[in-house]
């Protein structure tokens, strides 16, 4: 056992890819939104199809208010030590504290000459991150008298002025698999940061890499605890077990409570660019894993009971897991307004670590993903009709008739009312109001009161969208030929609705599975 004790965190892996930086972003945004602790991305300055990660970082870091942030890892070799000590003050300050420092030795030697950089064999490259190290904590350590002088043979600093101090104890993480790389961990690092893709025989080698990280840390008079231990992993959420990491959230949960327990891994960070994926490891994975690891800690043993248990309601005809998956937004926008600020919208509470989601509670959640759906099919139909009286095919009047006809057209815009019939015909006897769903969700779950009040904020908003929609056939029937008013309606309703039904399936599809539509439903 070497459980070390630290707090848990969770984190993404994103990759900075240039093609579609606006995606990167909503990724990142998306990892705030899910409740996930930490984003970071890889670093690779040579590489034209990434975007620069520090610049990407402090974009990011504008773009979100709480989640922290890191290179998974920074190339030292392609970042000096001063400046890059100062950047991360600089963004540690402007964030108020959200930066940890991500470092690296250099691997890809060939590119990194290539751009400038210098060659290093690898004993050199562990020599020169330890340099670097120094001189990045001299710099921030602004209680000390005198000016930096580290007269390393790679970084040679003499009389460097120290400062900035970043607003919080920033760690320093370094990736690392060799003996003298993993030594150096244990001697200088605040954490390990090792990725389970490379590690040959997987979970199986943390214990002799472990073995060495403690060694150092010993050697130079250090506690081996106060070096925290974070992954990268990756794999796969699937129905049915395939392999480690490969299956239902629930193996996850078992299997990353393994590595905290019995590997003292802390911090887990899934690299994955998929929405969906990045919403289970949030929501599911990651509350279900603290709260294992906080009772095994608490009471050995109760792992165990806990998977027996588990296990137990599984084969009595439930599921730990949510088969029902919420439609992603799709992260494009076609209209230059925002009609609201996607990154204050405030997420539900986790679900409880090994609730069983019966049959019909899985059917429930899956009933608004239908009724959104339809929503979103109609939503098709208004951009098609839009491109028929472009052509003349279909005439304003016409158009506007078919509108007033669509689901989302109705006057009175909440939840209750787009899901009325279908939820009756699914029940057989009973008929939704207008104003029950949420009422109800918010007596059975206190928690989701400021996700329901945002939804029905934002209802009121889209229904607005959609009247203007309306005006603006009204506009084109008295003045034809100009479809620019249109076109900028339409696409405003296409951003705001499908932004909308993805966030309010991402939030409430688990509680319905869980409450259902009203009360005695499930």
């Amino acid at each position: 056992m070497s459980d070390h004790g630290h707090e848990l965190a969770f984190g993404g892996f994103l990759t900075p890819s240039a093609g579609r930086p606006e995606q990167v972003v909503a990724r990142a945004k998306l990892c705030e939104q899910v409740g996930l602790d930490l984003v970071t991305f890889q670093d690779h300055p040579y590489q034209p199809g990434f975007l620069d990660t520090w610049t990407l970082m402090s974009f990011v870091a504008a773009a979100t208010s709480r989640i922290t942030l890191a290179g998974n890892v920074l190339n030292l070799p392609l970042r000096q030590p001063v400046v890059l000590a100062r950047s991360v003050a600089s963004l540690d300050l402007l964030t108020g504290g959200r930066v940890e420092l991500g470092l690296g030795a250099g691997a890809f030697w060939e590119a990194i000459e290539a751009v400038g950089g210098r060659r290093l064999s690898p004993g050199a490259a562990v020599d020169a991150l330890d340099e670097a190290i120094r001189v990045i904590r001299e710099v921030w350590d602004t209680d000390r008298r005198g000016m930096v002088r580290v007269e390393g043979e790679h970084y040679r600093v003499v009389g460097a002025k120290r400062g900035p101090a970043p607003a919080h104890p920033a760690e320093i993480w370094v990736g690392a698999y060799k003996p003298r790389m993993l030594r150096l961990v244990g001697r200088a690092a605040d954490g390990w940061l090792p990725s389970l893709a490379y590690l040959p025989k997987g979970p199986a080698e943390l214990p002799a890499l472990n073995a060495v990280i403690d060694e150092g840390a010993a050697e130079a008079g250090r506690d081996p605890g106060a070096v925290r231990r974070l992954l990268n992993v990756t794999g796969t959420f699937s129905r049915s077990p395939a392999g480690f990491l490969d299956g239902p959230p629930e193996q996850w949960v078992e299997e990353l409570a393994g590595l905290a327990l019995d590997h003292g891994i802390a911090t887990f960070i899934l690299g994955s660019d998929e929405p969906r994926a990045v919403q289970l490891f949030a929501q599911e994975v990651a509350p279900a894993v603290r709260e294992l690891v906080a009772a095994e800690r608490t009471t050995p043993g109760s792992r165990a009971r806990a998977v027996e248990e588990q296990q137990a309601a599984v084969e009595a005809g439930g599921s730990t897991a949510l088969a029902v998956s919420p439609t992603p937004d799709p992260g494009v926008r076609l209209s230059a307004r925002r009609l609201w600020d996607e990154s204050t919208r405030p997420a539900a509470p986790p679900p409880p670590a090994g609730h069983v989601y019966t049959a019909r509670g899985q059917a429930v959640g899956q009933h608004l993903v239908d009724v959104h759906d339809h929503l979103r099919q109609e939503l098709a139909q208004v951009r098609d009709l839009l491109e028929q009286v472009t052509r003349g095919a279909v005439a304003p009047d016409a158009a506007r008739a078919v509108l007033n006809e669509m689901t989302m057209r109705q006057n009175n815009w909440t939840l209750g009312a787009y899901c009325a019939a279908y939820c009756t015909a699914v029940t057989q006897h009973h008929g939704l109001e207008d104003a029950s769903i949420f009422p109800h969700l918010r007596s059975a779950d206190a928690g989701l009161a400021a996700v329901l009040d945002r939804l029905e904020e934002e209802h009121v908003v889209i229904h607005g969208v959609v009247e203007s929609v309306d005006r603006a056939l009204v506009d084109l029937i008295r003045q034809p030929g100009d479809f620019t008013e249109l076109q900028a309606a339409v696409d405003l309703l296409t951003d705001t609705l499908l932004s909308h039904l993805s966030y309010e399936e991402r939030e409430i599809v688990e509680p319905l599975a869980r409450h259902g539509f009203f009360a005695g439903q499930l």
